[in-house]
């Protein structure tokens, strides 16, 4: 397979970069992950999310991409989050995300618990904000009055999440209760921007419904995401938005903000494609326009 690099900057200058869902487990995602590597001595790289279930296999990767970037930034997808019987690291739930965050710390990776980097490269300057955003069941099929309800049509099509067996909410009482603990506290530090500077947000899951719309199953979007977050894009000044989780690689335009969806996800789903896959993908500078109707 040959795997397309990302367009060059311009200027030939430093590049703002991103990736997700590299699923190691799987060992041509392995190969392809290890071959990732800057142009410049100066590339920052985004990972977001779903790098594997392990956590020695997300710090090996983390430690190998932080000698070749020049700084790496991280948030946590759910599988990151799960406590996998073939994971010797029992840790469940916010213990198990802070260990990764102190991981991340020994390695200079930038975590969602940090003070937000600066891009300062072609594109820029804007903070790249990486977050730590749960979903909490509010992407409900249409017509699902209640999660309850939402929740028994996905069961009734056999599209429940893994997460409901191996992602615990641990000390929280419901995966609910954690989203809403994380969205208060993230938005309260969003809030204390400073104001007028662009930003980059990023994010494992879509911080907007509309991406979900094309999934094949529809009733699982109730694990990919929030809808309090629909407004955050455009109250927090996003040039651009970056999330992985539903392995549809893409750009989409929503309320003249371009949303980038980075994975690469399951050698199943990118190897039946007709182009292999582009990563990592460029974010800054961008030379997308937006289209005439951004309302995607």
């Amino acid at each position: 397979m040959t795997l397309l690099p990302g367009t060059a900057s311009p200027a030939g200058g430093p590049r703002l970069l991103a990736v997700s869902d590299l699923h190691v487990g799987f060992g041509v995602n392995r190969a392809i992950t290890e071959r990732l590597r800057p142009r410049t001595d100066s590339d920052w790289l985004i990972v977001a999310g779903d790098v594997g279930e392990r956590a020695g296999d997300v710090e090996r990767v983390l430690a190998l991409l932080s000698q070749r970037f020049a700084k790496v930034i991280w948030v946590p997808g759910n599988h990151e989050l799960w406590t996998h019987g073939r994971d010797p690291v029992r840790l469940r739930g916010e213990e198990r995300y802070l260990a990764l965050v102190a991981a991340c710390r020994r390695l200079g990776v930038v975590t969602p618990e940090d003070p937000y980097p600066v891009w300062a490269g072609d594109g820029g300057p804007a903070l790249v904000v990486p977050l730590f955003v749960l979903y909490d069941y509010s992407f409900r099929p249409d017509g699902a009055a209640t999660t309850t309800e939402g929740l028994a049509r996905a069961r009734a099509a056999g599209v429940v999440s893994t997460d409901e067996r191996l992602l615990h909410p641990d000390p929280y009482p419901s995966r609910e209760a954690w989203c809403a603990d994380r969205i208060a506290k993230t938005e309260k530090r969003l809030a204390a921007l400073p104001p007028g500077m662009p930003t980059i947000l990023v994010n494992h899951f879509p911080l907007i419904r509309e991406p979900t719309r094309v999934m094949k199953y529809p009733a699982f979007a109730q694990w990919c995401g929030t809808t309090a977050t629909a407004g955050w894009p455009t109250r927090f000044g996003a040039v651009a938005v970056v999330y992985g989780h539903l392995h549809i690689p893409r750009t989409t335009w929503h309320d003249g903000i371009r949303h980038e969806e980075v994975s690469l996800g399951y050698p199943r789903e990118w190897k039946r494609r007709a182009a292999p896959p582009v990563i990592p993908r460029q974010i800054l500078p961008s030379d997308a326009r937006t289209p005439p109707d951004a309302r995607a």
